[in-house]
């Protein structure tokens, strides 16, 4: 039995999630419901952290006139920022930040912690797979860190509650998929060696 083969007699309803998780950038208006929230954040703060820490933050984002900010204020400064790429990709005709997701989780970290910003790549990562447990779209997204230049991020960063002391990490957009799934990149080979 090849190792292929082997995965799939183990598969399971956890590792089926894993490997069907993708990110999606297209999504239906409406607001996920309380109770996936709930369910979604629940799964968040039972990731790991270094000594039960539990660094993180997270400024879940629904209101529309605060997404509305957010969204004109990404893309005002991705314009403007020193990363081609990104500034290419934020000057695209139908370009809308967020990927026009309803909602959105900021994820902030305890800057005095050392695994902070590991710990809170772990929540990140079961916000994802508890989204997709439930066929909710998600995306992990980093460029959302130049929600927070000059003084207007300093607003933001007021504005969603971000305690003191806690830096961006990322931020995860949420909402029901309007797209088919996407199909899975082929998987990098030679990352893995066993001793």
């Amino acid at each position: 039995m090849g190792s292929e083969d082997h995965g799939q007699s183990l598969m399971n309803e956890t590792l089926r999630v894993i490997r069907s998780r993708r990110s999606i950038r297209k999504y239906k208006p409406e607001l996920i419901s309380d109770a996936e929230l709930e369910a979604i954040l629940e799964a968040a703060v039972y990731a790991p952290s270094a000594r039960n820490r539990q660094p993180w933050h997270f400024s879940v984002v629904r209101d529309q006139a605060m997404m509305t900010r957010l969204k004109k204020t990404l893309k005002a400064n991705l314009l403007k920022c020193d990363v081609e790429f990104l500034a290419q990709r934020a000057s695209e005709p139908g370009y809308v930040a967020f990927h026009d997701a309803p909602m959105v989780i900021i994820i902030s970290a305890d800057e005095a912690g050392g695994f902070s910003f590991l710990d809170c790549g772990a929540a990140a990562e079961n916000i994802a797979l508890a989204a997709e447990s439930l066929n909710i779209g998600s995306c992990l997204m980093g460029s959302s860190e130049f929600l927070f230049l000059g003084d207007e991020g300093e607003e933001i960063k007021k504005g969603l509650g971000i305690p003191d002391g806690y830096r961006h990490v990322c931020a995860v957009t949420l909402g029901y998929k309007d797209c088919d799934q996407p199909i899975p990149a082929p998987r990098r080979e030679g990352m893995v060696n066993v001793v």
